[in-house]
C-alpha cells in the first residue's frame, strides 16, 4: 500500500516529533510512509472564519499534493475531519453556486482515502498492540473533533490499553470540550480560559502524568493553561505514547 503523512501546520510548526512519532511508528509495523512536500494546510482556519471560497485552492492543493496515495494518515482528529466532513461542503456549494463539479469530485476522491491515525491503525492495519512502551500514568481527553465528527469511539482508549507498562486513568467529564476550538479561542478568549480552567482542574484529579489527545491544537491549549497553574501533568501526543518504545522513548518522559 501506499501511505502518505498529512502532518498538519500546527505539527509541522510547533510538534515536528508527533510527525517524526508517527513514521517511526507505522515504519515498525511494515508500512512505508512517503511525505508529500507539496502539502499545506488543510483550510480549517479559513473556513471556520467565514472565507469559504479562499479554502478552495487548499482543497485543490490537497488533492493535487496526494494523489496516487492508497491511504492518508492524519495525527489530527480536527484536520481530518475538516477533510472528511467539510471537504464535501464545500464541493456541494460550489456546484449549487454554478461553478461546476470539480470540487465535488476532488472531495469525493480524497475522503475516503483520508484517516485519522487512530482509525487507520484499528480499521485498516487491524492492529490494536502496536508494541508500545510507555511506564506511566496517563489519561485521554477525547477531543471534539475526534469525538462528534470523525466518531473515534474507544480507538484510542484499545490502543493505549495495550501499551506496556502504562496505566490509563479515566479522566472525569471527558467529552467535554477544552475550549480551544482554534479560532474560538481568539473571538471568545475569556470563555476558552474558563473551559481550559475547568479541563485542567478534571486531569489534576486523575494524578496523572500525562494528558494524551489526537490533535497537538487542544494540547497546546490544556498544556499551556496546566503550566500556569503549575501543574506537573504533561501534554503528550498520542502518537508520541505508541511510538515509544524502551529503546526510544518518546513523550519527553523518563
Amino acid at each position: 500500500m501506499r501511505v502518505a503523512l498529512f502532518v498538519t501546520c500546527v505539527n509541522d510548526t510547533l510538534y515536528p516529533r508527533t510527525g517524526q512519532a508517527v513514521v517511526s511508528l507505522l515504519e515498525r509495523l511494515g508500512v512505508r510512509v512517503d511525505f508529500p512536500e507539496a502539502q499545506t494546510c488543510c483550510g480549517q482556519p479559513q473556513f471556520n472564519t467565514g472565507y469559504r471560497h479562499r479554502t478552495e485552492p487548499l482543497v485543490h492543493r490537497y488533492a493535487s499534493a496526494f494523489a496516487g496515495y492508497d491511504y492518508i494518515v492524519a495525527p489530527s482528529g480536527s484536520c481530518a475531519a475538516m477533510v472528511r466532513d467539510n471537504y464535501p461542503r464545500i464541493g456541494e456549494k460550489a456546484a449549487a453556486e454554478g461553478r461546476g463539479h470539480r470540487l465535488a469530485q476532488l472531495a469525493a476522491d480524497v475522503v475516503p482515502r483520508t484517516y485519522e491515525l487512530t482509525e487507520f491503525l484499528v480499521d485498516v492495519l487491524g492492529v490494536t498492540d502496536v508494541g508500545a512502551y510507555f511506564p506511566h500514568t496517563v489519561t485521554y481527553h477525547p477531543t471534539c473533533h475526534g469525538l462528534r465528527v470523525l466518531g473515534l469511539g474507544d480507538r484510542p482508549l484499545r490502543l493505549l490499553e495495550r501499551v506496556r507498562e502504562l496505566e490509563l486513568v479515566p479522566l472525569p467529564r471527558a467529552e467535554e470540550c477544552c475550549g480551544f476550538g482554534g479560532t474560538f479561542a481568539v473571538k471568545n478568549p475569556a470563555v476558552s480560559a474558563a473551559m481550559g480552567e475547568d479541563k485542567a482542574r478534571h486531569i489534576r484529579r486523575t494524578g496523572a502524568r500525562a494528558v494524551c489527545t489526537v490533535d497537538n491544537s487542544c494540547l497546546m491549549h490544556i498544556g499551556g493553561t496546566l503550566s500556569r497553574q503549575g501543574d506537573g501533568a504533561r501534554p503528550v501526543h498520542l502518537a508520541e505514547i505508541l511510538a515509544s518504545t524502551e529503546d526510544r522513548p518518546y513523550g519527553g518522559l523518563r
